[in-house]
């Protein structure tokens, strides 16, 4: 499948929030807006995305007719298309993805995903699906530790990939993964986005905007949702929110 064409920009506010005003005056895509500095890239939960120098910040823009939910799942089709992204350059071995996009090189935060949408003015929805990824440099004081694609580079290659050429191979993956949902449906992503990841079972802590919840995780439901046990024995089916396996009680 060909690759949405790429947009490239010298400095944003945020990529997302490019991608947000065109959407606003009828753009439709897809298209893929990436810029070489952002001056307010931003994260999960309104968290500031450090915009370091020769790291990736895109944003594809697209529409879509599908119902908001099941929209949402772009979010799986971008996350394995930035672990084909590492895994291009990566010890093998080392891409992992953490539920629900968080993309991981030996175990730390190398990558994040950010989907926003609303709604078109030609119908259905425009969707922003945001991509932040470390590839020369990894942010410093960060809750959890951060990783960079430099730092974990096969033994054939010297150098990681400039954002230039990594956006490229990004849209290329992106419109693979993108095809296989749009003709087979959801359930070969999740499939693969599940052998992806390091552990979806056990301890875990997850934090849901003003609620924090604890339990054992039992894996994922059909949508994606995350199955946590909680202290009581109820089951508590969790669509977002950031998730750190191995310390609950």
């Amino acid at each position: 499948m060909t690759p949405a064409p790429v947009i490239r920009l010298d400095e944003i506010d945020s990529t997302n929030a490019e991608a947000r005003r065109r959407a606003e005056v009828g753009e439709i895509g897809p298209l893929w807006l990436t810029a070489r500095r952002q001056t307010a890239g931003r994260g999960r939960r309104g968290r500031a995305w450090e915009s370091e120098g020769g790291n990736l910040f895109a944003t594809l823009l697209t529409t879509t007719r599908k119902a908001p939910a099941e929209a949402a799942q772009a979010t799986f089709v971008a996350a394995l298309a930035v672990a084909d992204l590492l895994d291009a350059f990566a010890r093998p071995g080392a891409v992992t993805i953490k539920w629900p996009n968080d993309v991981m090189l030996g175990g730390d935060k190398a990558a994040g995903i950010l989907v926003e949408s609303g709604a078109h003015q030609t119908g259905g929805l425009w969707l922003a699906v945001g991509v932040g990824v470390n590839l020369a440099h990894a942010p410093d004081g960060t809750e959890r530790p951060a990783a960079a694609l430099a730092k974990h580079l096969r033994s054939d290659i010297a150098y990681p990939p400039s954002p230039e050429a990594a956006v490229q191979v990004l849209a290329q993956a992106y419109a693979e993964w993108s095809e296989r949902w749009e003709t087979l449906g959801f359930q070969p992503v999740l499939d693969a986005w599940v052998t992806r990841n390091a552990t979806l079972h056990g301890p875990c802590v997850a934090r849901l905007g003003h609620e924090t919840v604890e339990g054992l995780a039992e894996g994922v439901e059909g949508d994606g949702s995350l199955r946590l046990r909680l202290a009581d024995g109820t089951l508590r089916l969790i669509s977002a929110g950031d998730v750190f396996f191995g310390e609950a009680g």
